[in-house]
């Protein structure tokens, strides 16, 4: 028995030691794989048209994001303020430039933080703004793993969490960053 237990705490002690590497390269990948791509089909369909159509978001980018706020000034861009303007750019900025930054590990950590509060932004906006019903919100220990807010969307944050707790990990610019900042350290 003292052999089996010896066993088991040299292979996991030696997997424990890998952790801090593994485990935020594995956040980004997952990331990567899962809701990178989910975002960036998300902000292009926001884009107004043409070349430079990030810097005059579509018709949609004010459905998706200001939908109340929209609908109350007669479907009217012109019609809009300041702030409903600012929050369309940003929002439709932001699903492109988040996801990228974390992707190949820059600003890591601001990145991940950043994307908390978009999920918060974006599932505030789906129960509010476009009147997601209770059925779709879930709720936790219901026994139904399908509740697109509260099972789905914290499974997101969680994937944020370790981001910003872990880091980028080795394979990253910020890596690549800290290096090199440690280096120059060194020959001052």
């Amino acid at each position: 028995m003292t052999a089996l237990i010896s066993l088991h705490n040299r292979i996991f002690g030696a997997l424990e030691a890998l952790a801090p590497f593994l485990i935020s390269t594995l956040a980004r990948l997952v990331f990567a794989g899962t809701l990178m791509i989910y975002y960036w089909n998300s902000g292009l369909t926001k884009l107004g048209d043409g070349v430079f159509g990030f810097l005059n978001p579509g018709f949609g980018a004010y459905g998706q994001i200001v939908p109340r706020m929209f609908e109350a000034a007669g479907y009217d861009v012109s019609q809009l303020g300041f702030m409903a303007h600012a929050m369309v750019y940003a929002g439709t900025w932001m699903e492109f430039i988040l996801p990228a930054l974390i992707l190949i590990g820059l600003a890591t950590r601001l990145a991940a933080l950043g994307m908390i509060g978009f999920v918060v932004a974006q599932s505030w906006v789906d129960i509010y703004g476009h009147g997601l019903a209770a059925e779709d919100i879930g709720a936790w220990f219901d026994r139904f793993a399908d509740g697109l807010i509260a099972d789905q969307r914290a499974f997101w944050v969680f994937l944020f969490v370790v981001i910003v707790l872990r880091g980028a990990g080795p394979i990253s610019v910020d890596a690549l960053l800290r290096g090199r900042h440690k280096t120059d350290a060194l020959t001052a």
